[in-house]
């Protein structure tokens, strides 16, 4: 891995974001997880969706996360949808924001595109107020 110092200010802001959004233990597993083959990804999506997309001021994280949970689900990415969903603690979208997203899907994107993403996000929610409760 590269030195701290080596890395772009684009990257820098990347991981303040992705942390602010994902959170530090979901950060902290993604990075120590990496390999040499995956690093160079891993600094991709760091430099360049969180650093570049996700950091820009013209949209708030709510709006942003909206916008990716929406997206992902018209793209059947369960495994993101998911991540997307419990990082919307972090970000001010609600279940109702949430819900609201996927009717777009459901039109844009089909039916089952937004049933599948509905059957993720209220598995989500029952493991979020399951730990809230805890």
């Amino acid at each position: 891995m590269a030195d701290a110092h080596t890395y772009s200010d684009r990257y820098r802001q990347g991981m303040v974001t992705r942390r602010s959004v994902l959170g530090d233990s979901h950060v902290d597993r993604a990075q120590s997880a990496s390999t040499d083959f995956d690093r160079p990804f891993q600094e991709l999506i760091t430099e360049s969706a969180w650093g570049t997309v996700w950091s820009r001021p013209t949209w708030t994280p709510r709006e942003r996360s909206m916008v990716t949970i929406a997206l992902l689900a018209a793209l059947g990415h369960d495994e993101e949808v998911a991540m997307h969903v419990r990082a919307t603690a972090n970000t001010g979208a609600t279940r109702e924001d949430i819900g609201e997203a996927l009717l777009h899907v459901a039109i844009y994107a089909g039916v089952p595109a937004a049933n599948r993403a509905i059957k993720i996000a209220k598995h989500v929610f029952e493991e979020m107020d399951a730990e809230k409760a805890a």
